[in-house]
């Protein structure tokens, strides 16, 4: 650990074409980038579209699309409206039960994760349906985690293994569920590509999958708010491989490149309380003693606050403080249990809501990191 990164010890409360150049490079399998036309900075033929609406099944390039589909740029809109999309970039907007899909080659037994931009364009609650068939997951938009919108969000699937073929082709699909009276209203859609996640496992000094969150969701350069992972009533299969995201607000994956983290590249902000959740089961035997440690702190992101963490493994509990002046830092924590069965559940989540200090409707919380459990000789 760094020196100097402590701000106080832990007190225990209770027991444009842009292409690749948009994407951070992450230590992963074969697939990693943006989907062809990925963000749509390849645009339709002024002969296909009528003002914003792309008129032709195949008229996106590198897309089908079925229903009202518009080709936006992101800024001013008229009747006083704002699109969340970076300066200069294009999305789509999907209106009534319209879809876009794209075909893609992936590798049969391995999981992957795609990673979006998704926000909602009128007041009206939207949905966003993410399938590759026969999975598929909802996004309710009306959660909004940013006061500006345009949030990122991961999604994760995977294809079964077959004795006939190495690798397959599959349809990704992202459909607007929503009727609205205005058919033009939906989500809008930007920057969505794809990551193959490697396989992560529990090691003799380590029972924990993925402790170091350096497994996850491919995080798109000079993305400055991290990417949402979704509960897993939303997403069946998790993007953050090892670990369950619940009970029913997302998490926050961040990277070193624009967040404070305390290891590696990666970390997860706890951004919604006590909905905001992530739980891992793992293999122990009953009686035997166990030590369970992480880190926390804040993620330099302007959150300006009393951060908590509660952490549960079998019968034990500890809540945790960390006093936050946005700037950074974390402190180690460790939590003492006796397994009470073959297989304990640990439980990471926030206490309280937490908004930025010079921008209240952006959630934040603390970050957790360098999970670690091992038996206690």
């Amino acid at each position: 650990m760094a020196t100097g990164q402590a701000a106080a010890a832990p007190i225990l409360i209770a027991t444009r074409n842009q292409g690749e150049s948009e994407i951070e490079a992450a230590s992963s399998g074969g697939l990693d980038g943006l989907l062809a036309n990925g963000n749509f900075e390849v645009s339709p033929k002024s002969s296909d579209l009528n003002k914003t609406l792309i008129v032709g099944k195949h008229s996106l390039p590198n897309w089908v699309i079925h229903g009202h589909v518009e080709y936006i740029s992101g800024g001013a809109q008229p009747g006083d409206m704002f699109f969340a999309v970076a300066k200069g970039d294009h999305a789509i907007r999907l209106g009534n039960h319209a879809s876009i899909s794209q075909n893609i080659t992936v590798k049969l037994g391995k999981l992957y994760a795609l990673t979006f931009g998704a926000s909602r364009s009128c007041p009206q609650d939207e949905m966003l349906r993410v399938s590759v068939p026969p999975l598929s997951g909802d996004l309710p938009l009306q959660d909004v985690y940013r006061s500006s919108g345009g949030d990122k969000y991961a999604w994760a699937f995977s294809v079964p293994k077959s004795t006939r073929s190495d690798v397959t082709t599959v349809t990704v699909i992202f459909l607007n569920t929503g009727i609205q009276e205005d058919s033009s209203c939906g989500p809008l859609l930007d920057n969505i590509a794809i990551k193959e996640l490697l396989p992560t496992f529990p090691m003799r000094d380590n029972l924990v999958r993925n402790g170091g969150f350096e497994q996850g969701p491919l995080v798109l350069k000079n993305s400055r708010s991290g990417v949402l992972l979704l509960p897993r009533q939303i997403d069946a299969i998790s993007p953050l491989p090892g670990w369950i995201i619940e009970p029913d607000r997302a998490v926050r994956f961040i990277d070193s490149a624009h967040f404070s983290v305390p290891y590696g590249q990666y970390a997860v902000e706890l951004v919604a309380g006590p909905d905001s959740t992530i739980t891992q089961v793992i293999r122990t035997i009953a009686g035997k003693p166990y030590n369970l440690t992480f880190v926390f702190g804040d993620a330099k992101n302007n959150c300006h606050a009393r951060l908590l963490v509660k952490a549960i493994a079998a019968n034990a509990t500890a809540v945790v403080q960390f006093q936050s002046h946005g700037k950074g830092g974390f402190v180690p924590v460790s939590l003492k249990f006796n397994a009470i069965g073959s297989r304990t559940r640990i439980t990471f989540s926030g206490t309280s809501y937490h908004t930025k200090l010079r921008q209240p409707g952006n959630l934040c919380g603390p970050v957790l990191d360098q999970v670690r459990v091992y038996p206690v000789s």
